[in-house]
């Protein structure tokens, strides 16, 4: 008994190593190789064009930025062309250029970030939960840290189909997506765990408007999109505008159509390859002397937002109103976002601001191509893997852990049957 007690321990200890090194090894990269020679730019990029060119066809367009300038820029095109000028529908991308609005108002004095936002709502209330709405405050909305439990994602209302108001879209979404509950409501204690809220972000959406006294849309032009020289930028499409649109396909090549939103705030942010790449050189000191945050917010409110703010087990991934994607080895982080949205559509965007190196890649026809591609410079860039990169394969670890439990304990039974028979025999 006691030998077999022993075996059964060395089997367990076999697994558990097995599970350690399997699972440390895939956080750490050690079985990866980026896609080109680390410091080497102009390989990295003609990586990058092969990959974007050899997907399923679809529209595309990225940046390459190296020191705060632009490297290199590569478009890809069905049909109608694409280039730096034309827009598209970047989906949660929207977020990260949302939280810019609201902490101008902070600067202004106009909004405290750790008040509760009931003290700025008139239009619609937060409904009575059991929880404390008073918990709830723009640092914990920016963050996904306010105790919100909508669980939104927006699947959007059809072209020529009626949105509905933001008060109704709060109370109950009616283009939540699959699993959704719709309701911007207090569900958890606020400020005691990170949990993605698309509603808060509409909430957020709702604020500034009651604040500014303008409409989202009108706000984010004057106060941000202008002040920035972002020109070809918007949340409320206008055909009238004379912007470029790029073409939107589904994942089998199928032409789509763009969705409209109610949640302007968290997803319906049209922009283009141009002007993300002016967004990202915005938040490091310009060529010319000009300062981070180009007198929108100060370089102090920068780094307030790249700062930790909400973690998952352990590990933190989100700032004000931005991810933070991996440790950059200079004492912050990668930062950026990425939005993802049916029929196929994602973007990503990284910076990091040690280097004021980054990445800008826009696409339809393709769910995770953008979010790959810019976790594989993160990778090439840090030597370290982005959370969302972890998420995508953490699949496959569980699938080569899992093979090799079985090949253990398949060992463990032919060792142990073998045991047994020379015992027997003896």
């Amino acid at each position: 008994m006691r030998r077999l007690i022993r075996f059964a321990l060395a089997t367990l200890g076999v697994l558990v190593v097995w599970t350690a090194v399997v699972g440390i090894g895939f956080l750490e990269g050690w079985w990866r190789s980026p896609l080109a020679p680390r410091g080497d730019t102009q390989a990295f990029m003609n990586a990058l064009v092969r990959e974007v060119d050899t997907t399923r066809p679809g529209n595309a367009g990225l940046a390459l930025i190296v020191g705060g300038s632009v490297h290199a820029e590569h478009m890809r095109s069905v049909g109608a062309p694409v280039d730096r000028d034309t827009a598209f529908q970047v989906a949660s991308l929207s977020k990260w250029i949302t939280a810019w609005g609201v902490m101008a108002l902070v600067e202004k004095g106009r909004l405290d970030l750790d008040a509760p936002v009931s003290r700025y709502l008139k239009r619609w209330a937060l409904p009575e939960t059991g929880f404390d709405n008073g918990g709830v405050t723009v640092r914990r909305l920016l963050s996904h840290t306010a105790g919100l439990t909508d669980g939104l994602g927006y699947a959007g209302f059809a072209p020529g189909s009626p949105a509905q108001t933001l008060e109704a879209s709060l109370t109950q979404a009616a283009d939540a997506s699959p699993g959704a509950s719709g309701r911007v409501q207090v569900g958890q204690p606020p400020g005691e765990r990170f949990k993605y809220s698309g509603g808060g972000y509409t909430l957020l959406q709702l604020l500034i408007e009651e604040v500014s006294g303008e409409t989202f849309d009108s706000y984010m032009q004057r106060a941000i999109f202008g002040p920035l020289g972002m020109a070809h930028s918007t949340f409320v499409w206008d055909a009238t505008r004379g912007f470029k649109l790029a073409p939107s396909f589904d994942v089998n090549s199928t032409p789509t159509s763009y969705l409209g939103f109610t949640s302007l705030a968290a997803t319906s942010l049209y922009t283009t390859v141009g002007d993300m790449t002016t967004f990202l050189q915005a938040h490091l000191p310009g060529k010319r002397g000009e300062p981070a945050g180009r007198g929108v917010l100060t370089a102090q409110t920068l780094k307030q937002m790249e700062q930790p703010h909400a973690s998952q087990m352990g590990v933190e991934i989100w700032g004000l109103g931005t991810m933070l994607y991996a440790p950059n080895d200079a004492g912050g982080f990668v930062v950026g976002h990425d939005g993802s949205n049916t029929p196929a559509i994602n973007t990503a965007v990284r910076l990091n601001p040690a280097t004021g190196n980054g990445i800008v890649i826009l696409e339809t026809g393709n769910r995770q191509l953008a979010t790959r591609l810019a976790g594989e410079w993160v990778f090439w860039e840090t030597g370290n893997l982005d959370f969302l990169t972890v998420a995508m394969e953490a699949k496959r670890m569980l699938t080569v852990i899992a093979t090799g439990w079985v090949v253990i304990l398949v060992g463990a039974l032919v060792v142990a049957w073998r045991g047994r028979r020379t015992r027997v025999g003896s």
